[in-house]
């Protein structure tokens, strides 16, 4: 390949005259060279200061050393920064509700001393034990399985304090409401406490989808859940509704609280 007065240069394949700027042969698609030399610049010298050259090398390289991708975000939702700590509080209210079913059937009087059956008298602490006192085995087995599973996924967002002082205040609040409603008010069981945890569970998939997002949660099955307990007082008379309602309601206000205020992946 020669060159004439660096105008053109000569394809060794066909012979034709081709710009010396570009890298394959546009008649034969011979290769030319590996790249298109530079233009050189007007007015620019032809070899830089060599310490200004070295400067730059070495500054060139230590850019790419440093420059790193930005790190994407790897939160999942549902999940904060109790996700790898055990549940103790909800194994805790599981097992209280189970040895009181268990203490109640070796001692019945039991269920009088927990529970709130007419006005409260003074006995102030049956506002926090009425949630563990259970008669009916299945009405049992349904509160305690919804606890097991929205105070475990709560307790991984909040930890376990938001799950004991929300299960606690969710049935006192409700037993306190429905004994100030009615004066012969019967209330037992954790309806309450079990629909405020689930509540609050399920409120950043409400708020998400009330937006109309896309969200990766599941409410058919909540929704189902809570339609049960919900029903339960019409076939059960010692399990209050309005207790029910007004733990999920709080459930509800706690929840949306906590969201608004950016817990963890919420």
């Amino acid at each position: 390949m020669t060159s004439g007065a660096d105008l053109f240069v000569v394809c060794k394949q066909c012979g034709s005259e081709v710009s010396p700027y570009i890298t394959e042969c546009p008649y034969c698609g011979n290769r030319l060279r590996r790249r298109a030399p530079k233009l050189p610049r007007v007015h620019a010298p032809t070899h830089p200061p060599r310490g200004r050259a070295r400067f730059g090398s070495l500054f060139a390289r230590s850019k790419l050393r440093t420059a790193r991708p930005p790190r994407r975000a790897t939160t999942v939702r549902g999940v904060g920064r109790w996700a790898a700590e055990r549940p103790y509080a909800t194994m805790l209210l599981v097992a209280a509700g189970c040895v009181t079913w268990v203490v109640w059937h070796a001692k019945p009087d039991l269920y009088l001393q927990t529970a709130v059956i007419g006005p409260l008298n003074g006995d102030w602490w049956k506002l926090f034990t009425n949630e563990f006192a259970y008669l009916n085995g299945i009405y049992a087995f349904l509160v305690l399985l919804t606890v097991a599973i929205f105070g475990w996924l709560l307790e991984r967002r909040h930890g376990p304090a938001v799950v004991l002082g929300l299960f606690l205040g969710a049935g006192a609040t409700g037993a306190l409401v429905a004994s100030a409603v009615y004066s012969d008010a019967i209330v037992s069981g954790g309806n309450g406490a079990a629909l405020a945890l689930l509540a609050a569970w399920a409120v950043p998939d409400l708020e998400v989808a009330r937006v109309g997002a896309d969200y990766e949660g599941d409410l058919l099955g909540p929704a189902a859940i809570a339609a049960l307990l919900l029903a339960i007082p019409f076939a059960r008379p010692e399990v209050s509704w309005l207790a029910g309602v007004t733990g999920g309601a709080l459930g509800l206000v706690v929840g949306l609280g906590m969201y608004r205020l950016g817990e963890p992946d919420l």
